[in-house]
């Protein structure tokens, strides 16, 4: 080859990614040079001028082709056949190579389309045009014609014929994949070197045929076991999609022998029956005990739950150790699991300090119509590669029966060709597998493990299967989906199949395939354990510790206060930036107030004191993590976590920089989300009872978007799980004139989940106040979820602030007592209220010299501080007028929802009467000079004795 021509591989322009471009240029170059650019044109011609158009040609797909270094792939053939030494200057011949190198690309893109990915073939394929070589004026004449392959992870030159059984086997057997919307380079040609080389197959020895084969009768018998034992009663049969079985543990036994140390689970309900007992090794009869309605309860408020919700926790052997493998409670709202695991993933890496995910991996299993329909997925994927809540890349596994619920047809369930075209938009490669090939699903998920360890990247597995029941045992599907129920009743299970294939191919005999059902039936009748070895081996430091915060009541006491000296030589240290640090003129306005703030000679605001509580827990170890959708600088442009330089943009958090001791903080701007979000920062809660977590909705109805979680794990997780979190809700609450939206946080929704001390629900109204309850929150040896409504005005009221003292000294109260001088004797009336409306009706007793109305604020409204309110009614013992003062509309707020515990501990002859706004079904009026008239109304009230 020319020396020259040689040389300019490493400087030309023609080189892999420009590869279609210039076959299609260089073959317009050959019919009509004018037809291409001037720069084109002469580096064409430059080529022509030094070598003949064999050579030239030859040169040009080198040149395209890939970097092949450290490929697996056959031995190449470099030298040029003799049938192959047609003409190349031909611009016919030049065309049909170029042809070749577009139909390889076709394959590669819509090959899963005509793949054999349904094992009861319901819907016929598809007829593909850019599958056809005809399309591509590729004839059969050029079948026994060699062409070069291009980037094909073949011999460089190869028949048609051979390049097409290729193709097909690769991308349109019983392995569908997508990966060529992927972007990233490095990333797409790994796994055309994966999938071309080994052509989807991979290298498995008898006695691994022969465990696959183990792994399918033990999937098939559960359930079969269960469904003659058990008649009627739900379980979400896996039958259909058994391959999930082998799956799972050719995943948990690589990522294993990869260094992986736990595996955390998310699941809906099919098959997780069969995933305890076969994968995790959940010993059968506690499984057949929640059939019977006999597992144990371990206390009073232990609600339980169905069993197939149930978690599990387990450490199994592997080639590379114990891995930790656990299973999570899921509700019935399918996918909500998937940010709760993501969020226990993150603190369980954190807590190893291997954050890239080498160390924790998480595993999510879908259901095929959730997948594509339920929001929350995609809110999920969007946090994948973000910085406050990438895990490292997760292994998704969708078992895909084909039909969602048992009434469910794909041209009402779904607009996109496959249930899994969400995770593309993420750039997440799919792999559609026929879940009738196990040894196909054995490839797939060593290749789908391999990239995210690779790329630290979400992956993508669809096991194509089908559902042999209904939605439920109890269902009947052949109701509605007649057409499939037959084909799926003359379709023999995947171990009959399995099975056959290696008695045919003499691995296995007929009796020996028995014999494993035989041994099956026998441990499950017998109850024993039978999947692999379960050890005990996790390291006791990377566990989360709940037990100090078992049986706890929520009055146990907590010092909240912090030495004066000390809190000011934090704040020295949190106003402290880079020398070459710019603020920004209001920043730094705020910067200089927190110095007079941090002296005693100004009144400390909210935005301080909440600074200062992170500040005091960070220094003393306890780590603090605050995300929501504004949260570093703060939507009402009060916190400043996070500052930025006004000359080079970069960004700098003081709390990052007290100590070199000091625990993490972070403060993370969130995606625009609620429900992945919160259920992240849920999720990362339950794995870290030794820190602070926080999600702060931008305005407190934004929770709204996030309910599920709400009503489904926070608020009842305790109950049905005997799960502890102690998670915090900042949820900025107060009618302000802003409109129905933005004015309440539905307090009354929270009142109303509140039972057995499963929540806190605290109002405060000072710095001071927020300050202590924080340090509270983590002090206290009782972990249990904190709602706090926090103030929007209050920000930065007049009244609404604190001093140093208050601070150092106290605790959090959960009534502040009126603290004018009254003589006792003069009151008339006792006003009870909680929240911004304080304000209101002090300046507007101030204002009319009133010294007969006493305003007390209830800062706790649940757990409702009894002993505390019995205390302060003696006070006002003598008063008969008890009102609660409210600003939210009757029906809403606290009063409906707390009135009976007013009742209840209010002395005989005494009641309490409501001051407020009428009912209403919207939260708030929207005209700012009706709000202004109600609130004067209700205050006004309020006011006259």
């Amino acid at each position: 080859m020319n020396t020259r021509l040689s040389d300019q591989r490493h400087t030309s322009a023609f080189y892999s990614d420009n590869a279609s471009f210039i076959e299609a240029l260089y073959s317009r170059y050959l019919q009509d040079a004018a037809s291409v650019a001037p720069y084109w044109r002469d580096q064409f011609a430059a080529l022509d001028q030094t070598a003949d158009a064999d050579i030239i040609h030859q040169l040009l797909h080198e040149q395209l082709k890939q970097p092949r270094s450290n490929a697996i792939q056959p031995p190449r053939n470099t030298a040029l056949p003799p049938h192959a030494r047609a003409p190349l200057s031909n611009p016919i011949a030049i065309e049909k190579q170029a042809a070749v190198l577009r139909l390889i690309n076709a394959y590669r893109c819509c090959g899963h389309q005509i793949a054999n990915l349904d094992p009861i073939q319901l819907y016929p394929k598809p007829d593909v045009a850019d599958l056809d070589p005809g399309y591509h004026q590729l004839s059969s004449a050029d079948f026994n014609r060699v062409f070069h392959t291009g980037s094909l992870y073949a011999p460089d030159f190869v028949a048609l014929r051979d390049i097409l059984a290729l193709l097909k086997k690769v991308y349109c057997g019983s392995v569908g994949s997508e990966y060529m919307h992927i972007t990233t380079m490095p990333e797409k040609r790994w796994i055309q070197k994966r999938l071309e080389s080994y052509q989807t197959r991979p290298v498995l020895e008898p006695d691994d045929q022969r465990w696959l084969l183990t792994l399918l009768t033990a999937a098939e018998e559960l359930e079969l076991h269960l469904h003659t034992r058990y008649v009627g009663q739900k379980r979400f049969s896996l039958e259909g999609g058994e391959a999930l079985i082998p799956l799972l543990d050719e995943l948990i036994q690589r990522a294993g022998r990869k260094g992986i140390q736990e595996i955390v689970i998310g699941m809906a309900h099919r098959g997780r029956l069969n995933v305890l007992i076969n994968t995790l090794g959940k010993p059968p009869q506690d499984i057949f005990a929640a059939f019977e309605d006999q597992q144990p309860h371990s206390s009073h408020q232990f609600a339980g739950d169905v069993k197939y919700h149930l978690g599990f926790a387990t450490d199994i052997a592997t080639p590379g150790g114990a891995v930790h493998v656990a299973l999570g409670f899921n509700p019935s709202h399918l996918e909500i699991i998937n940010p709760v695991i993501e969020g226990a993933v993150r603190a369980r890496q954190r807590r190893r300090g291997n954050i890239n995910g080498d160390q924790v991996l998480p595993v999510l299993i879908h259901g095929d119509a959730a997948f594509s329909g339920q929001g929350i997925v995609m809110e999920t994927l969007q946090l994948s590669q973000t910085r406050g809540y990438s895990t490292g890349g997760t292994v998704h596994i969708i078992i895909n029966n084909q039909i969602g619920f048992t009434t469910s047809h794909p041209l009402d369930t779904r607009s996109t060709l496959y249930c899994t075209d969400v995770a593309k938009m993420v750039q997440t490669p799919i792999f559609h597998v026929n879940a009738d090939d196990p040894e196909a699903v054995i490839f797939v998920t060593r290749l789908a493990f391999d990239f995210r360890h690779t790329f630290k990247r979400d992956v993508l597995i669809d096991l194509v299967c089908y559902r042999r029941l209904g939605h439920n045992e109890a269902d009947e599907p052949a109701v509605t989906q007649p057409i499939m129920y037959q084909k799926i009743h003359q379709h023999p299970t995947a171990r009959t199949l399995y099975a056959n294939y290696l008695i045919n191919h003499s691995i296995i005999t007929a009796s020996s395939a028995q014999t494993l059902i035989k041994n099956y039936r026998t441990a499950i009748a017998q109850g024993v354990v039978v999947a692999r070895p379960v050890l005990c081996t996790l390291n006791p430091v990377q566990r989360a510790n709940w037990q100090p915060f078992i049986g706890n009541h929520w009055t146990a006491p907590a010092v909240t206060h912090y030495p004066r000296s000390q809190l000011t030589a934090l704040a020295d240290r949190l106003l402290t930036v880079p020398s070459d640090f710019v603020l920004h003129s209001r920043v730094n306005k705020i910067w200089a107030e927190r110095r007079q703030m941090a002296q005693g000679e100004l009144p400390i605001n909210w935005g301080f004191a909440e600074t200062l509580a992170y500040a005091t827990l960070i220094t003393a170890g306890h780590p603090v993590r605050l995300s929501g959708q504004d949260s570093g600088r703060g939507t009402f442009f009060h916190r400043h976590a996070k500052i930025y330089c006004q000359k080079t943009g970069r960004d700098y958090t003081p709390l990052q920089h007290l100590s070199h001791e000091q625990a993490a903080f972070v403060a993370i701007d969130s995606i625009l989300s609620e429900a992945a979000v919160l259920g992240f920062e849920y999720g990362f809660a339950t794995a870290t009872p030794e820190g602070l977590t926080l999600w702060e909705a931008q305005f407190g109805d934004f929770a709204n978007g996030a309910q599920v979680v709400i009503d489904q794990f926070i608020a009842s997780a305790e109950t049905k799980w005997e799960l502890l979190c102690g998670l915090v809700l900042l949820l900025p609450h107060g009618l302000e004139g802003q409109g129905a939206e933005h004015s309440s946080a539905r307090l009354e929704r929270y009142l109303q989940l509140c039972a057995e001390h499963n929540l806190q629900l605290c109002i405060p109204t000072t710095p001071a106040q927020f300050f202590h309850l924080l340090r509270r929150q983590i002090i206290r040896p009782y972990r249990h979820p904190l709602i706090v409504f926090t103030p929007k005005s209050l920000l930065r009221h007049r009244l609404a602030v604190s001093t140093l003292d208050e601070l150092a000294t106290g605790q959090f109260q959960v009534i502040l007592p009126d603290a004018a001088p009254f003589n006792p004797t003069q009151l008339q009336r006792v006003i009870f209220c909680t929240g911004k409306v304080y304000y209101d009706l002090i300046e507007a007793r101030q204002q009319c010299g009133i010294e007969t109305i006493a305003i007390v604020r209830l800062e706790q409204l649940y757990p409702f501080p009894r002993d505390a309110f019995l205390q302060l009614l003696k006070t006002y013992a003598q008063v008969n007028d008890i009102v609660w003062c409210q600003e939210e509309a009757q029906n809403q707020g606290a009063w409906d929802l707390i009135k009976h515990r007013f009742h209840a501990v209010l002395p005989a002859g005494k009641t309490i009467r409501y001051i407020g706004r009428p009912m209403s079904a919207a939260p708030a009026v929207g005209k700012h000079s009706i709000h202004i008239a109600q609130q004067q109304r209700l205050i006004d009230e309020a006011m006259r004795v």
